[in-house]
């Protein structure tokens, strides 16, 4: 084994180690953060970091040049769809009257958004 091989091993399994525990933190604020707005902001950094520092891993493992490039085209792909579908999940929520906390909709006062069904999400752990 050459020193490039062990270097590339090495830095591997550190982008791997790496990006399994961005995941774990997005899976630990998801469970833990008291409402929806923080929870799907910690989830989809975290899930963006993890994707890509898993896909650089997996490239660095790769014993051939195709492998690579596949999976530099699916970590592109999860790196485009990632945040996508949380401002769309963000959205769909905002548009269904889920307001984060303190906020109310906009051109409206509190009174009127609450008569409208606006809600606060508030949950304590």
């Amino acid at each position: 084994m050459s020193n490039w091989e062990l270097a590339s091993d090495i830095l591997g399994w550190v982008f791997i180690i790496s990006g399994s525990i961005f995941m774990l933190i997005g899976a630990y604020g998801a469970l833990r953060l008291p409402d929806f707005w923080t929870r799907l902001h910690a989830v989809s950094v975290t899930d963006t970091g993890g994707v890509l520092l898993l896909t650089a891993g997996m490239v660095m493992q790769s014993p051939d040049w195709l492998i690579a490039v596949k999976l530099v085209f699916i970590g592109v792909f999860l790196f485009i769809t990632g945040p996508t579908a949380s401002h769309a999940v963000a959205n769909a929520a905002l548009v269904s009257g889920l307001m984060p906390k303190g906020e109310v909709m906009p051109g409206t006062t509190g009174k009127e958004a609450k008569a409208m069904g606006a809600t606060s999400e508030e949950k304590s752990y």
